[in-house]
């Protein structure tokens, strides 16, 4: 990461509070806000969304791993949460986070309540987590049956 570790963590923090005010979650009331740093410097924040079909929620950090993905990054190095009690990921997003972060992927977890920070690694709150073997470009077609 080319910003300093304070640097990254209070702008990732800033960034994770601002998308929480976004929120929908109007069923749980557990509003959450994340940020992603990317490996080639962009950030992205999402918020959670709940639905009244519970299983259809998404999580903030997922919605944050999305946006980036869907915008081109394919590696996070850092993630912010904030919860009014310093939640960390669920075990869904947790995976996902593994599938474009890995073992030392940095989590920060605040609490809006009265401002504390904890620091992780994904590693730590993940670890064995699943991966596929990685396959050669083209090598898709075979699984898809050539479609």
């Amino acid at each position: 990461m080319p910003a300093s570790h304070t640097v990254i963590r209070e702008t990732l923090l800033d960034h994770a509070r601002k998308a929480r005010r976004h929120a929908y979650a109007p069923y749980s009331g557990y509003s959450v806000g994340a940020a992603v740093w990317c490996e080639d410097g962009r950030i992205f924040t999402g918020a959670n969304v709940e639905n009244a079909s519970y299983g259809l929620t998404v999580c903030a950090e997922r919605v944050a791993v999305f946006r980036a993905v869907s915008e081109g990054a394919r590696r996070i190095a850092a993630v912010a949460v904030v919860t009014h009690d310093g939640g960390t990921p669920c075990g869904a997003c947790r995976q996902v986070l593994a599938e474009f972060g890995g073992e030392h992927t940095l989590i920060w977890c605040a609490a809006e309540e009265n401002g504390d920070v904890e620091e992780y690694l994904l590693g730590d709150l993940l670890p064995r987590a699943f991966y596929l073997p990685e396959r050669q470009a083209g090598e898709d077609e075979l699984i898809l049956g050539g479609m």
